[in-house]
């Protein structure tokens, strides 16, 4: 196998003696195991390194890898610019990784001058890559370097990375140890980062004993209400490193696990041993999500079918599907959204507060299309996204008047936030949105209106279908 070891390890670079300086002694042991961990690096025989990081520019739902053809870091920050890093970049890697991955449905984004230029970003190495660089070359590993970005796509979606690292390197022939960087939990303590949540502590010793039982199944599909409480900065990368094993027996060890300092800190390999197809963890994860959306499917309502089959007939250059026998109530006209989400995250919602057709069949179908390729917010939705995307289809009841925030309900209304000939409209019952003040805001944003500018408010209640 073309994957010659995993490694998790983390990166405070307190760690570091000339930055922590008498700090750095109360993480010994986990310098120790960094050190190993360096040591089976180098006994791996590795030709490349990569290493995922979640300090790295970070997207949504694209993973990105830096495409600079020489990788510079230092700690300049940390008050150790003298200790810099200069590796080359593994390109055809790169290269190959991005060509697998868009197989397997994960989209690579390249970081290059000019994604740096237009977003501001720095590709300079974060320190979840040069700490790790800092034991590797202690002891004289220097090898060539992918530098990747952790994403925040669902772990289902992250599991697919490291199996394309793992198919890139084996079209190349190239010796690969993958390392997921990360610390976990950052809320052990009161005087943590993240301030005390007995939740930080059950997570690490969940993930420990996963990890110790090479329980890949369990780790992609931990609690991820235990993740998000946990507030830990490794998880995604770890089931991102985790794909490279997919079909394979793993032998794992956990090196070193501490938390002096309301961090949690832990170090450890996994090695493929030998194939094993009924290891593979993306089988059950594809069957399973298939069997999800065939139930979805088959329970979708009318209008959630209507603006489905409308946005795939378009993208195949199929005439708009027949409407049928359309029901009575959806003959009227009316304002429609239609908002199309994959995998929980929103991918496009275009919708008209007053009707633009003859009927609401008819707006559903305008505004799916309008949805799927048309919100500036998201790149058009491609052919082979659709089998992964999932609608709803809010119909907005007529609107009324208000004087204030207090007749406003989010879970209940919709509210239109109107100024001269701008208006801006946010849907009810949204993650996120709880009080009226926060749905105003994000309303006023959208039309363009400033927070002191004079504004008229209407609420509105919708029928929601999926």
């Amino acid at each position: 196998m073309s994957i010659v070891l995993c490694g998790i390890c983390p990166h405070p670079p307190i760690m570091i003696p000339w930055i922590g300086q008498m700090e750095s002694e109360k993480v010994k042991e986990t310098q120790y195991a960094m050190v190993e961990l360096a040591g089976r690096i180098k006994d791996s025989g590795a030709d490349t390194v990569v290493i995922i990081s979640p300090h790295a520019p970070i997207f949504q739902d694209v993973v990105g890898i830096n495409m600079k053809p020489v990788l510079k870091g230092d700690f300049d920050k940390f008050g150790a610019g003298y200790l810099r890093y200069e590796l080359e970049n593994d390109l055809p890697l790169v290269a190959e990784i991005k060509k697998q991955a868009a197989g397997l449905d994960l989209q690579v984004l390249e970081l290059n001058d000019d994604v740096e230029r237009r977003y501001g970003l720095s590709l300079d190495l974060d320190h979840g890559v040069t700490v790790p660089l800092f034991f590797m070359e202690e002891i004289g590993v220097v090898l060539p370097l992918v530098h990747v970005a952790m994403s925040v796509a669902p772990p289902e979606q992250l599991y697919r990375f490291g199996l394309a690292v793992r198919q890139a390197s084996e079209v190349l022939g190239r010796k690969v140890a993958l390392l997921a960087s990360g610390d976990l939990s950052h809320c052990l303590t009161a005087d943590a980062p993240g301030g005390y949540n007995k939740r930080g502590e059950e997570f690490d010793l969940e993930l420990k004993r996963l990890l110790e039982a090479a329980d890949l199944e369990g780790i992609v599909g931990m609690d991820q209400a235990l993740v998000r409480e946990a507030g830990e900065c490794g998880y995604r990368s770890i089931v991102m490193m985790l794909g490279a094993l997919d079909g394979y027996d793993v032998r794992s060890r956990v090196l070193f696990y501490e938390g002096p300092f309301g961090v949690g800190y832990l170090v450890a390999t996994l090695d493929p041993v030998s194939e094993n197809p009924q290891k593979s963890l993306l089988a059950k994860l594809q069957g399973k999500k298939q069997a999800e959306m065939e139930m979805l499917r088959s329970h979708e309502s009318y209008l959630t079918g209507l603006a489905r089959k409308t946005l795939e007939n378009h993208l195949s250059g199929s005439p708009r599907p027949q409407a049928g026998d359309v029901p009575e109530e959806f003959k009227k006209r009316a304002g429609v959204f239609v908002s199309i989400k994959k995998q929980g995250n929103l991918r496009g919602c275009i919708g008209t507060i007053e009707p633009q057709q003859d009927s609401i069949v008819e707006e559903v179908m305008a505004n799916a299309i309008s949805a799927g390729l048309g919100d500036p917010r998201f790149q058009p939705v491609r052919h082979e996204e659709l089998e992964d995307l999932v609608y709803s289809v809010d119909v907005l009841q007529p609107p009324e008047p208000i004087q204030g925030l207090g007749e406003l309900d989010p879970a209940k209304y919709g509210v239109i936030v109107r100024s001269g000939h701008r208006s801006g409209l946010l849907l009810p019952n949204l993650e996120g949105i709880e009080t009226p003040e926060e749905q105003v805001e994000i309303a006023r944003q959208k039309a363009g209106i400033g927070p002191h500018e004079e504004v008229r408010l209407e609420r509105f209640e919708v029928v929601r279908y999926k």
